[in-house]
């Protein structure tokens, strides 16, 4: 309780800590939020993560339940018989049963009957009664109190296991989001800049076209540059601006109400910032000793393993018969105990058996539960292999876009080497503005890809590391 009270405490200064910083920035005409400021949100106040903190208490609930089968019960009865004046019995009761965990029943108690009209097997007066019952073959080695126990502890640590796989993938799609949202606003950036030059050139044009130094046709060609990067600027800012609303979906606040942005607000981080550039050969390393039997995905099932299993062995127990021995010890009021020999005074035993003839419902069910583990070890296998892909997927992803990173920056810095020769021809007068505009448009081109790769690094790297997160220790 008092962790559980800490927890919130943090939680709720972690929002105030955002909140402030969000305000401080607001204060500056400008909203701005970190990759890890965002994924703190989302993990504490996210509806799905929220939920799947509750669906662990259910499962430590289901425990407590299934430990009741085990609690004690007190028991009482009051009653009395009367017609025409004649008392036919007048009784009190009071017992206590002990279940234990072996089958093992015992049981404590009194009784007080008195009347005229009594069977002839009861005893007047008062009695106290120690018994017990033991399963001599079926429910002796296993049973259902057990089994419920059992299978509600392997559910717990199952309902765990998916519980954090569920968490980490929606942090995964959380993180993700974010880059896009990254990449988004930093195209954004680079097509403002581009307008930008765009006009100073169209403005220097014209006035190199009043002095007679250029063509007329220069400056058609250089509004016409200027309007096809207003569209491109257009188109990035709305991209921007879904990709923000996409974002927006994952923020929540305290009271699970959507933290609603009345203005644009712009990401902190930068992709070139990142730390997977310099830490993705250190998780190249680390994910390559990782056993998959230790990814949660796996210990889902192995947990469901041992649930399956605990059925069996229940269901084994069908093919016993059921034979119970049940002794009683009796004292009455007033008389001194005389304990041994057990069977010489004072008691009551019994045995039963139970003997099903046939056996069809137990093959069956026994069939059944046999089935299911087999049902649940392909299950298993063809995990294993899926995560094993995924992982070699993710990792052929990460050594690919990192070439490609640097490939692409090569072939941005020729681009702009051949701008700025062009741009230097045409200062000369043995260029045109036309190729200038060319060799722009490929620049910008190059520029919008080397983002773009730069962000499909981020998400592979964000898939390789969420699913490290995802083994056990």
């Amino acid at each position: 309780m008092i962790k559980l009270l800490s927890m919130r405490k943090q939680s709720k200064l972690l929002f105030i800590l955002i909140f402030l910083f969000f305000q401080y920035h607001k204060a500056q005409d400008s909203l701005m939020i970190s990759a890890n400021e965002f994924l703190a949100v989302v993990k504490n106040y996210h509806p799905m993560a929220l939920k799947y903190q509750l669906q662990n208490k259910i499962a430590q609930s289901e425990i407590t339940k299934a430990r009741g089968n085990f609690d004690p019960i007190l028991g009482g009865k009051l009653g009395e018989k009367n017609i025409d004046g004649v008392q036919y019995y007048r009784q009190k009761n009071i017992e206590l049963g002990i279940p234990t965990w072996y089958g093992i029943d015992l049981t404590a108690g009194y009784q007080y009957l008195d009347g005229e009209k009594l069977n002839s097997s009861e005893t007047k007066g008062g009695i106290y009664s120690m018994g017990i019952t033991v399963p001599l073959a079926k429910n002796l080695l296993y049973d259902k109190r057990r089994a419920a126990l059992d299978q509600a502890k392997f559910a717990s640590k199952m309902t765990e296991a998916e519980q954090t796989v569920l968490t980490n993938e929606l942090l995964l799609e959380a993180e993700n989001t974010y880059w896009e949202w990254v990449q988004s606003f930093e195209i954004y950036k680079l097509q403002n800049k581009a307008v930008e030059v765009s006009k100073k050139r169209l403005q220097l044009t014209r006035k190199t076209f009043e002095y007679g130094e250029r063509a007329a046709i220069d400056t058609v060609e250089a509004a016409s540059q200027l309007q096809s990067f207003e569209l491109q600027q257009k188109e990035a800012y709305l991209n921007f601006v879904k990709n923000t609303q996409q974002l927006q979906l994952f923020l929540w606040k305290e009271n699970r109400e959507i933290y609603e942005i009345s203005q644009l607000f712009y990401p902190a981080d930068h992709l070139s910032d990142h730390t997977a550039y310099s830490d993705f050969e250190f998780l190249l390393q680390e994910i390559k000793t990782k056993e998959t039997t230790n990814h949660w995905s796996v210990q889902y099932y192995t947990q469901k393993h041992h649930i399956l299993e605990s059925e069996r062995k229940l269901k084994w127990q069908s093919f016993l018969p059921k034979f119970d021995f049940t002794y009683n010890f009796f004292n009455k009021e007033n008389y001194q105990s005389d304990y041994l020999p057990l069977f010489d005074n004072n008691f009551q035993y019994g045995l039963k058996l139970e003997i099903p003839v046939f056996q069809r419902e137990a093959k069956a069910s026994y069939q059944m539960a046999k089935i299911k583990i087999e049902q649940n070890k392909l299950d298993t296998e063809f995990k294993k292999r899926e995560l094993t892909t995924k992982i070699e997927t993710y990792k052929n992803e990460l050594l690919n876009y990192h070439t490609q990173i640097a490939l692409s920056q090569n072939n941005l810095m020729n681009y702009q080497q051949l701008l700025t020769a062009e741009e230097t021809k045409y200062a000369n007068g043995e260029s045109s503005l036309f190729l200038i505009n060319s060799r722009e448009n490929k620049m910008i081109e190059a520029q919008e890809k080397f983002i773009s790769i730069k962000a499909k690094f981020l998400k592979s790297f964000n898939k390789l590391k969420w699913m490290n997160e995802n083994f056990s220790l």
